[in-house]
């Protein structure tokens, strides 16, 4: 993450009701003529793009359509078919702040400000972790072994309370306006304290 500059615009796709964390993978095929040239440009230069929830109808402006929050990712594969439509994964990177979406563009357009993740106080990380491993463990409690398994070796060598919530939210959250709302919260504090309630219910 400390290696990636996060450009200072990018294009975004508005997609109704989802919402992708940073460290999830969202797998997409990409047909529409704009995201079309959207994906194009983004591959030719830094290889990102955002990712924001389309809340009704698409309006000119998507200030009015749009979550003022939303995620950045890194395309990691892509690949054109014969018919010029992409399949891909986007791997989400960080939160970002949708500050102006710009006019006169091919397709949505925004300039951004990235909202980092740090948990305080430091010293009560180590707790927050093993409180979400609990919290994980109550919500694998219906999946099969091999689920659990492997959910258990993907986190096992997560010690950042930030990282660890949003790879449950991703996982375990499938409301959009709950999913929306983890995503909103800036406090990794209380993402923590949310996501403890919510699967100790």
């Amino acid at each position: 993450m400390s290696s990636l500059q996060i450009p200072e615009t990018c294009g975004a796709m508005l997609l109704p009701d989802c919402v992708v964390f940073p460290h999830g993978g969202l797998p997409l095929r990409v047909f529409e003529p704009r995201y079309r040239a959207m994906l194009d440009e983004s591959l030719a230069s830094h290889c990102f793009f955002a990712v924001a929830r389309l809340v009704g109808e698409e309006t000119e402006d998507p200030t009015h359509c749009t979550p003022e929050i939303g995620t950045i990712g890194l395309v990691r594969a892509s690949r054109e078919m014969e018919d010029g439509t992409s399949n891909l994964l986007l791997h989400g990177v960080i939160r970002v702040r949708f500050r102006e979406w710009l006019a006169g563009c091919d397709y949505p357009t925004a300039r951004i400000e990235p909202i980092p993740s740090v948990f305080e106080p430091e010293s009560q990380a180590a707790a927050a972790v093993e409180a979400l491993r609990e919290a994980a463990e109550v919500a694998l409690a219906p999946f099969a072994d091999e689920v659990r398994d492997a959910f258990r070796s993907m986190c096992d060598p997560i010690d950042d309370p930030a990282i660890l919530c949003d790879v449950m939210s991703q996982q375990f959250i499938q409301d959009p306006d709950e999913r929306q709302t983890m995503l909103e919260l800036e406090s990794v504090a209380a993402r923590v304290a949310w996501i403890c309630k919510r699967f100790s219910q």
